[in-house]
Order: structure tokens, then C-alpha cells, then sequence
């Protein structure tokens, strides 16, 4: 029982983890995106080669880190003996 409760809540972690790293991510560039909207269309693309790198890592990171603690929570909730 043990061993499947290892495997259970590592697999919830990872896997909610690199969700969340995918989604924050995404709304991170898509938040970025919006410093360079006041820019002529040259610049515009420019600007957002500039900052995508940035943004893909920083949202990813922190949706990694996040995605993963509360994917452990979670599944040691659900993974948890009962009582009684």
C-alpha cells in the first residue's frame, strides 16, 4: 500500500506540476505581451523576441514550483488511509 502511495502522489505532483509550468507559461508571455503593444509593427516583433524567453521562463518556473507542491498536496489527500 505504501509503495502505491509513492507512486500515486509523485505521478499527481509531476503531472500537475508540468501542467502548471505549460499554463504559466503561456500567461506569463501573454501578460508580456501587452508592454509592447504600444510599439510601431517593427518594433512590435522585436519587442516580443525580446521578452518571450524571459517570460516563458519565468511563468514556467513559477507554475513548476506551484503546479508540483499543490499536485503533492493533493495527492496526499487522496492517497491518505481512512479512518474507521
Amino acid at each position: 500500500m505504501t509503495n502505491n502511495r509513492v507512486l500515486v502522489c509523485t505521478f499527481l505532483a509531476l503531472l500537475s506540476g508540468f501542467l502548471s509550468g505549460y499554463i504559466g507559461g503561456q500567461i506569463s508571455v501573454k501578460l508580456h505581451y501587452q508592454k509592447c503593444q504600444n510599439q510601431a509593427w517593427g518594433f512590435k516583433h522585436m519587442c516580443h523576441a525580446w521578452v518571450t524567453p524571459g517570460a516563458i521562463w519565468q511563468g514556467s518556473t513559477t507554475g513548476l514550483w506551484t503546479g508540483t507542491i499543490l499536485g503533492a498536496f493533493v495527492g496526499g489527500l487522496v492517497t491518505r488511509p481512512r479512518r474507521g
